[in-house]
């Protein structure tokens, strides 16, 4: 090929056939580097979209993360309220042991009443006992029904609590949805099948 280019050429037809082949042989070098930089600059939109993707990807797993101790916390929450429940209903049984003690105190006491009946003045003390019985009694039904109200306060508490939880999932919901849009246009930009 060397000898070629050295020699001389002498008709004019192969001097204008070596133009060609000189500027075919350029716009072929022209194709092949457009080509080669067209592959880098799509190497590099590759590169920023796989960036993108990653940094897209990181953003989703922080917002799981945020989630899952959202969600974390407000289990513990509601945790702590079923212990104070537990709590009211085992002082609520206590509480009902002992209306139970008093009814069987008040029912030795009625059937002591029908074997003193000339016995007017024991009769009258022992009546002064049951009063007191159900004093007691009225006092320990008035207990229970504020540790009921306390129950009905923190069922509310659940509910609202509950209420919160499922508004700020509802706003995550949306949030990734809103995230997922630039994922949508690059699938669009970029399909890869």
């Amino acid at each position: 090929m060397a000898e070629q280019t050295t020699a001389p050429v002498n008709d004019p037809e192969d001097e204008i056939l070596h133009q060609k082949f000189l500027r075919s042989l350029s716009t072929f070098e022209g194709i092949i580097l457009s080509q080669i930089d067209i592959k880098n600059k799509l190497g590099d939109r590759l590169n920023y979209s796989i960036r993108a993707g990653l940094i897209l990807l990181g953003v989703v797993a922080i917002s799981i993360l945020v989630l899952l101790l959202t969600l974390s916390s407000q289990i513990t929450r509601i945790s702590g309220v079923v212990a104070d429940m537990n709590t009211h209903f085992g002082s609520i049984s206590q509480q009902m042991h002992e209306v139970r003690s008093h009814m069987d105190s008040m029912a030795l006491r009625v059937a002591l009443l029908e074997q003193i009946k000339n016995q007017t003045s024991v009769m009258d003390g022992e009546m002064d006992l049951i009063r007191d019985d159900m004093l007691n009694m009225q006092d320990i039904l008035g207990g229970i029904s504020h540790h009921v109200g306390a129950v009905r306060l923190n069922v509310g508490n659940i509910s609202t609590a509950t209420s919160t939880m499922n508004r700020e999932v509802q706003v995550m919901s949306q949030e990734m949805h809103h995230m997922a849009k630039p994922a949508r246009s690059m699938n669009k930009m970029f399909p890869f099948p």
